[in-house]
């Protein structure tokens, strides 16, 4: 999720991306393997951020990019399973042009914002 998140502040600006993870606690918690949707997910993953991300937390490894043919490989569907759906993070998200905090609760960020912060 943090992958696809992004923030709109007034004063921001339309793209506070990425948004940095500061990480209290991570959690692992099995997910059944369903390759046809990690499959459909790969296009949509900033590389970059994803790349930082496991680095962050410490996690497998992944490639620098998707591999040619992931459709069908199963050893890289498989790690891309794992840091995608099985990884549960608490901690933070910040904004790294406002600076904004974010608290994660229970795997998920709370990113509502005050009326002052919201544009019209």
């Amino acid at each position: 999720l943090l992958n696809l998140l992004s923030l709109y502040v007034q004063g921001v600006g339309p793209r506070g991306f990425p948004l940095r993870l500061q990480a209290t606690e991570v959690c692992i918690n099995p997910v059944e393997f369903n390759p046809d949707f990690i499959v459909r997910m790969i296009p949509k993953v900033e590389w970059a951020v994803l790349l930082e991300v496991v680095d962050t937390l410490h996690l497998t490894e992944v490639p620098k990019e998707p591999t040619q043919g992931y459709e069908h490989n199963e050893e890289f569907l498989r790690k891309m399973h794992h840091v995608l759906l099985e990884v549960e993070v608490l901690g933070t998200l910040q904004c790294p042009k406002s600076g904004r905090l974010f608290p994660i609760s229970h795997g998920i960020p709370n990113m509502l914002l005050s009326d002052e912060e919201t544009e019209t």
